[in-house]
C-alpha cells in the first residue's frame, strides 16, 4: 500500500476513535417514527423469520404452490441449519394455524416428554443435593417433539410433498452458507457456556457437537457453515417421513448414543410419543382478542396480563412514563405468581380457568399500588390443581396464516448431538419442579412445563395478526406489550416491535418449590429508549432498574397482519437477523 493512502487511512482511524459511532444518532425518516422502519406488504404471501435466507425459502415455497403450513416447515428446517442457537429438530414445537377453509384456529402441542425410565428418586440421587435439574448433558433431555409436529401439521394442512420442503435446507446444509451477525453472536456465547469450567463437566459427551459446530471455534458472521450430518437426517425424513425419527433408524441411533453416554432416553420413550391438538383460548381487549395455546405453555400469562389490564385506562397515559411501565410490570408479576403455581403437564394437573376471567383479573388489578411495587402478590387462588427460541410466521394466497415457535431450549440445548444426525437434544427438562407437592414436578414420561409460546390476534371473528416474540419468560409480557402498543397506542406493526421494551424477572418460578418467598420485587429490565427521568421515576418507587442495551435478553419479534382487503403486512425487528419477504 503506497504511504500516503495508508497515512489518510491511519488518520481516518484515529478520527473514527475521537468520534465514534456510539455518537452518531439515527437518521430521518418521511413517514413514521425516527427509530423503526417500513412495514412489508405484499399480496400473495408472505413471511417473517430469523434469517433472510430462511424467508426466502418460505416465499419459494408458496411460489410452487404449497401451504403457508408447507412453507413455515421449510423455514423452521432452514433455521434448524442457520440458526442452531435457537432451535433445531432436537427440541420442540408449538403452533397457531388458522384455516380459511374451516374458519377455524388450530393449536398443536409438539412437547416431549421426560424419560419414562429415570424415576423421580433416581434424578433425586443424581442431583447428590442439587435443588434443580442441570441445564447441561443427559439429565434435562427430553422427547424432541419438532418433527413430529411437522408432519402432523403437514398431514392436515400441507400441499407439496415433504420431500419438497426439506430440500431448500438440505441444499443449504450441504453447499453451505454465509453465518450471519447475531447468531455468530450467540454461537459464541453458547460455546462459551459449553466450556466454561463446571458446566462443561455436565455434558457426557461433547466430541460430537464440537465436530458438528465448533470444529475451528465458534463460527464468525460472513463465514461459510455447513452441516452435512443434518442434511443426512433431512433426507431420511423426507425419504421414509415421521416414524424414522420416532421408530425406525433415527430412533434407534438417539437411544444408542443416549445408553452409550450413560443418558436415559431410549427406543420406547421416542416410539410412546405423540403431540396433539389443542383448542387455543382468547382474551378480549381493545376490540380485539389475543389467542394463546394452554399449559404446559405460558402463553395463559399473557391472557391473564390482559385481563388485567384492561381495568387500567393505559391509553391516557405517557408511553413512555413511569406510570405505564409501573402498570404493566405489576400485571406481569400477578400473572407470574399464578404460572410458579399452577401451568404444568395438563395431562397430570388441570388448568383452572378461572384464572382467566375478567372477574379474576378485576380482583388481581385492585391489589395493584399505583405508588409502589407489591412486596409479595403471591399466586391467586387456592384452587385445586392435580424456556431461546426462534419464531416464524407465514401467510398464503389463500388466506392461510401459521404461528410457529420452536425450541432447544437455553440456546443450542444440552450439548449433546447424537452420532452423526447433526443436530443438538433440548434440555427442556430443566424446567420442572423437584417439589413434590408442585403439579410442575419431575414425574417420568411428563412433559415440562414450557416457555416456548405462539401468539394469535382476531378482530371481528376473522384473523387479524400472527405474531411472536421469542425469549425464555420474556414471551408472555413481550406479547402484551405488542398488543398494548398496537391498541392502545395506534403503533404499525413494524413499530409495535422495535419500541424500547421492558423485560421483568424474578418472583416464583414453576421450576421452584410451592413455598418458595421471593426475596425482592425481582429486576426491571429496560432498553436505552425508555427515557432516564422514567427510570429515576420506577428506581425512586422502589424497582430494581437497569437499562440493557445489548437487546438480547428482550426477546426476537416477528408478526404478519392481515388486512381487510387481504393484504399482508410483515414486521421483523432489529434485534434479531431476520428479514420479512412477500411476493
Amino acid at each position: 500500500m503506497c504511504k500516503p493512502i495508508a497515512a489518510a487511512l491511519s488518520a481516518m482511524a484515529l478520527f473514527g476513535a475521537a468520534m465514534s459511532a456510539d455518537e452518531l444518532g439515527a437518521g430521518g425518516r418521511p413517514v413514521g417514527e425516527i427509530w423503526s422502519r417500513s412495514p412489508v406488504y405484499a399480496q400473495n404471501g408472505i413471511a417473517a423469520t430469523a434469517h433472510p435466507l430462511a424467508s426466502q425459502v418460505a416465499i419459494d415455497i408458496l411460489k410452487e404452490g404449497g401451504s403457508a403450513v408447507d412453507a413455515a416447515i421449510a423455514a423452521n428446517a432452514a433455521l434448524g441449519l442457520m440458526e442452531p442457537t435457537g432451535n433445531g429438530i432436537g427440541g420442540d414445537l408449538f403452533a397457531i394455524i388458522w384455516d380459511p377453509e374451516t374458519e377455524k384456529l388450530y393449536g398443536y402441542n409438539g412437547s416431549g416428554r421426560s424419560p419414562k425410565g429415570l424415576s423421580y428418586d433416581t434424578l433425586i440421587e443424581k442431583l447428590d443435593g442439587a435443588d434443580s435439574l442441570p441445564p447441561f448433558g443427559a439429565l434435562p433431555v427430553s422427547v424432541p417433539g419438532a418433527v413430529d409436529g411437522w408432519f402432523a401439521m403437514h398431514g392436515r394442512f400441507g400441499k407439496l410433498p415433504m420431500r419438497e420442503n426439506l430440500a431448500p435446507a438440505i441444499a443449504y446444509a450441504e453447499d453451505g452458507f454465509p453465518v450471519s451477525p447475531v447468531i455468530a453472536t450467540y454461537f459464541s456465547m453458547n460455546y462459551a457456556r459449553f466450556t466454561e469450567e463446571g458446566l462443561r463437566e455436565q455434558i457426557e459427551e461433547f466430541a460430537n457437537a464440537e465436530a458438528t459446530y465448533f470444529s475451528d471455534g465458534p463460527p464468525e458472521a460472513g463465514e461459510i457453515f455447513r452441516n452435512p450430518d443434518l442434511a443426512k437426517t433431512y433426507r431420511t425424513l423426507a425419504r421414509k417421513g415421521r416414524r424414522a425419527f420416532y421408530e425406525g433408524e433415527l430412533a434407534r441411533t438417539m437411544s444408542d448414543y443416549m445408553e452409550r453416554i450413560g443418558g436415559y432416553l431410549r427406543y420406547e420413550d421416542f416410539a410412546a410419543h405423540e403431540g396433539e391438538w389443542v383448542e387455543p383460548a382468547c382474551v378480549s381487549y381493545q376490540g380485539a382478542e389475543l389467542c394463546e395455546l394452554p399449559p404446559n405453555g405460558q402463553g395463559f400469562a399473557a391472557l391473564q396480563m390482559l385481563n388485567i389490564l384492561k381495568n387500567a385506562d393505559l391509553a391516557s397515559m405517557d408511553r413512555a412514563g413511569p406510570e405505564i411501565f409501573h402498570t404493566m410490570v405489576e400485571a406481569k408479576r400477578l400473572a407470574f405468581e399464578d404460572l410458579a403455581r399452577y401451568y404444568a403437564d395438563p395431562d397430570t394437573s388441570e388448568f383452572p380457568m378461572e384464572l382467566l376471567s375478567e372477574e379474576y383479573g378485576q380482583e388481581r388489578f385492585a391489589l395493584i399500588d399505583p405508588e409502589k411495587p407489591l412486596g409479595n402478590p403471591g399466586p391467586g387462588g387456592p384452587w385445586d390443581s392435580d424456556g431461546d427460541t426462534t419464531y416464524l410466521t407465514v401467510a398464503d394466497k389463500d388466506g392461510m396464516m401459521v404461528s410457529l415457535i420452536q425450541s432447544n431450549y437455553r440456546g443450542m440445548g444440552s450439548g449433546l448431538v447424537p452420532d452423526g444426525l447433526g443436530f443438538m437434544f433440548q434440555d427442556r427438562g430443566q424446567l420442572f419442579s423437584l417439589d413434590p407437592n408442585h403439579p410442575n414436578v419431575y414425574a417420568p414420561g411428563k412433559r415440562p412445563f414450557h416457555t416456548i409460546i405462539p401468539a394469535f390476534a382476531m378482530k371481528d371473528g376473522q384473523p387479524w395478526i400472527s405474531f411472536g416474540l421469542m425469549g425464555g419468560a420474556m414471551q408472555p409480557q413481550g406479547h402484551v406489550q405488542v398488543m398494548v402498543n398496537i391498541l392502545d397506542f395506534g403503533m404499525n406493526l413494524q413499530e409495535a416491535g422495535d419500541a424500547a421494551r421492558f423485560n421483568h424477572s424474578g418472583g416464583r418460578a414453576p421450576t421452584g418449590n410451592l413455598d418458595d418467598q421471593p426475596a425482592d420485587t425481582g429486576r426491571l429490565s429496560v432498553e436505552p429508549g425508555v427515557p432516564m427521568a422514567t427510570v429515576k421515576a420506577l428506581r425512586a418507587m422502589g424497582h430494581n432498574v437497569e437499562v440493557i442495551d445489548n437487546g438480547i435478553i428482550f426477546g426476537g419479534y416477528q408478526a404478519i397482519m392481515r388486512q381487510d382487503n387481504g393484504v399482508y403486512v410483515g414486521a421483523t425487528e432489529m434485534r434479531k437477523d431476520g428479514t420479512v419477504a412477500g411476493y
